[in-house]
């Protein structure tokens, strides 16, 4: 089993069509993301991912604040070469590694970062460095422009941004060539093709890069009752994880199960495909070999159009799932 390889937009970039999402790999802070973690199995699972064809690694300053990058750094250390390394800055992190909780995309706060990030990674270059979140105090050219010098001095490959509408990513592909758009996108949230975003990336041949594409891990089925979610876990904050929308999701999640039942595979792995089988780029989050080679098992999965139709039948465009930040991380989006 060996992954695909894709282009990721127009500018040379080439990568497996599923990528490794690193964030639960460290915790954050005093709180655990998606349960506790173990480093030894962390590294295990980027070595596995690795021998698959996974060798696309999406992490950020932002997670431990800085351990992430760390625990990457280790696990490629000696085959840097092997891997593609997407990591992102913009949430303002202050010289005590403390998080502000301010969005800094100022042409200062590009250099600081990228600086970082390469000392924590370990390495002298980054395939894919992307804008967090956009700064909404400072003009969009100002930061893409900082970016597009860190091109030039061979410091970063390629120009992602994240979370970001449609108008903002033609501002920005003016500035400098565009290759990747993050944003969240499953079957349970789907605004970035509701307000037209993907289909503006598929005008520009921009690529689209799905983080959390298993509904914040609602979609593995392995979420039954609230109890199931850890004490400590972030998700416990937010609201699609709250009662109002938790047990009708659960509903969904059961319909999603029975569908999987039937072609022989798991509800994630039908999830996944469902993106792939879009063009999209999905980045699932694990810390485990045997989630790893499922999520990777997906992308061989071929889905008929009458599968899809079912799919989104049962869970259509618009169908409220709940928000997946609170007030304030929903404030941040650029929609």
């Amino acid at each position: 089993m060996k992954l695909n390889k894709v282009k990721l937009g127009n500018q040379g970039l080439v990568i497996p069509n599923i990528g490794l999402g690193c964030m639960g790999m460290t915790g954050f802070g005093d709180a655990d993301m998606y349960g506790k973690s173990d480093e030894k199995e962390a590294i295990a699972t980027i070595h596995r991912s690795l021998e698959l064809g996974g060798n696309f690694l999406d992490t950020a300053d932002l997670y431990g604040p800085f351990k992430n990058e760390q625990l990457i750094a280790k696990a490629i250390d000696g085959n840097r070469d092997k891997y593609i390394i997407a990591t992102k800055f913009g949430w303002e992190i202050d010289d005590n590694k403390q998080v502000t909780w301010r969005i800094n995309g100022s042409k200062d706060y590009v250099k600081k970062s990228v600086e970082r990030s390469l000392k924590n990674l370990k390495t002298d270059y980054i395939d894919l460095y992307y804008m967090h979140r956009l700064d909404k105090n400072i003009p969009i050219e100002e930061t893409v422009g900082a970016m597009s010098d860190l091109v030039k001095e061979g410091k970063i490959g390629y120009i992602g941004l994240s979370e970001v509408s449609s108008e903002t990513v033609k501002r920005a592909n003016k500035v400098h060539p565009i290759s990747a758009v993050q944003s969240e996108y499953s079957l349970f949230e789907r605004t970035v093709e509701e307000r037209g975003v993907i289909q503006t990336l598929n005008e520009l041949e921009i690529g689209f890069v799905a983080y959390s594409p298993l509904g914040r891990g609602f979609l593995s089925g392995n979420i039954k009752t609230i109890d199931d979610i850890p004490e400590n876990d972030f998700r416990r904050g937010i609201p699609r994880f709250q009662e109002a929308h938790f047990y009708k999701n659960i509903e969904l999640v059961k319909a999603i199960e029975t569908m999987a039942k039937e072609k022989e595979i798991t509800p994630s792995q039908l999830a996944l495909a469902w993106i792939i089988s879009k063009g999209i780029i999905p980045i699932p989050g694990t810390k485990r070999r045997k989630y790893l080679e499922q999520n990777i098992e997906a992308s061989t999965i071929i889905l008929t159009d009458s599968d899809i139709q079912k799919l989104e039948n049962i869970v259509p465009l618009g169908t409220d799932t709940g928000a997946t930040y609170d007030e304030f991380g929903m404030g941040l989006l650029d929609y």
